[in-house]
């Protein structure tokens, strides 16, 4: 299945959003993406094969460069996120998470990381939400995406990196 479909795919599945829930941050919102979408990246993830390659030298190299060219100022060099990254800022949004071990991004199982990636949060948290994170469609290419995502991952710890393993097996349907 092409990276577009897929993306349609999980921007379909029904999602609440946070006009449905004001008092939710995106932070717990996106915590809910899984849940609520199971079934839709249970299905993607089997049909379109999407898969980070964080052992593959050659796009944790492509991914690095990428993520230091499209990323990093945001999300910092390291990986790190912005300060205080949990709570709103005066203009009501929420500052850049971090993509190490100690934010949520290993939470998420592939087909999700690629789609939020590619689409942006805002188009899948929805109702109006508005986020500092744009979608990268159109800016960078599918290959591109999952080779940052593929670097990203290769910088986890191994225990973090088998969990986010176990979360792809069950968004998968191998639970």
């Amino acid at each position: 299945m092409p990276a577009a479909a897929l993306a349609a795919m999980l921007l379909s599945a029904p999602l609440l959003t946070l006009s449905q829930l004001p008092a939710l941050s995106l932070l717990p919102a996106l915590s809910l993406l899984p849940a609520l979408s199971l079934l839709t990246v249970r299905s993607a993830a089997a049909e379109t094969g999407i898969r980070l390659t964080p052992d593959d030298p050659a796009a944790v190299a492509r991914g690095k460069a990428v993520y230091a060219e499209a990323c990093a100022s945001c999300h910092g060099v390291d990986l790190e996120g912005q300060e205080n990254w949990r709570r709103r800022r005066p203009d009501g949004r929420l500052p850049a998470p971090p993509h190490d071990e100690s934010g949520h991004t290993w939470h998420h199982p592939d087909a999700q990381l690629f789609a939020l990636t590619k689409q942006g949060p805002a188009a899948l948290v929805g109702g109006g939400y508005q986020s500092d994170m744009p979608g990268y469609d159109g800016v960078l290419t599918d290959r591109q995406i999952l080779d940052v995502l593929s670097y990203i991952k290769s910088t986890w710890p191994e225990r973090v990196r088998q969990q986010h393993d176990r979360i792809n097996a069950a968004a998968a349907g191998g639970d």
